[in-house]
């Protein structure tokens, strides 16, 4: 049995949930989301509390009975607190700036790049080190925080470079002569 899937999705104060067929809609302050679940489970909305439950025994009803439960719990999260990824630039003469809806980001390339920010994505960047990717989608802010993070990555032996808040760069030691 699936322990994540036993427990019940609890809507706060603010949000609500409908399900019509297979998919699930959920309206909160910071938006609406909605999640389309297969065939092997059945969803359903009582007391504010999203129930997800498997329609068989078989290995693929248990599988899809966590993970649809797992995105309706994201689908909740996003439209009550929204999702945040934070990024730090190191490097000599490494910096990022927000002009309108564009990320200009000098990286040391003979250009600037310009990183356009999606929709329903919003990038900051409070100081010139600093990168703050936000939204209500999980998928859509990780992607974008990948996208921004691949135009440098940290490199291994002084660690110039984009990297997410908190990550560790394994350090190699430079040549011997």
């Amino acid at each position: 049995m699936s322990r994540i899937g036993k427990k019940p999705v609890e809507l706060p104060s603010g949000v609500s949930a409908s399900v019509s067929g297979q998919t699930v809609e959920v309206k909160g302050p910071k938006g609406t989301r909605s999640f389309t679940a297969t065939d092997d489970v059945t969803l359903t909305v009582e007391d504010n509390v999203v129930k997800v439950e498997p329609r068989g025994k078989s290995k693929r009803a248990r599988q899809q009975w966590g993970m649809s439960r797992t995105m309706v719990a994201n689908l909740v999260a996003g439209v009550t607190t929204g999702f945040k990824k934070e990024l730090e630039i190191q490097g000599v003469g490494y910096r990022a700036s927000m002009q309108g809806n564009t990320l200009k980001l000098n990286l040391g390339y003979s250009h600037d790049v310009d990183f356009v920010a999606p929709e329903g994505v919003t990038i900051t960047a409070p100081k010139q080190t600093e990168i703050v990717v936000e939204g209500n989608d999980q998928q859509q802010v990780g992607e974008v925080a990948a996208k921004i993070r691949d135009w440098r990555r940290p490199e291994p032996y002084k660690g110039k470079g984009i990297r997410y808040k908190g990550e560790f760069i394994f350090r190699k030691e430079g040549k011997k002569k």
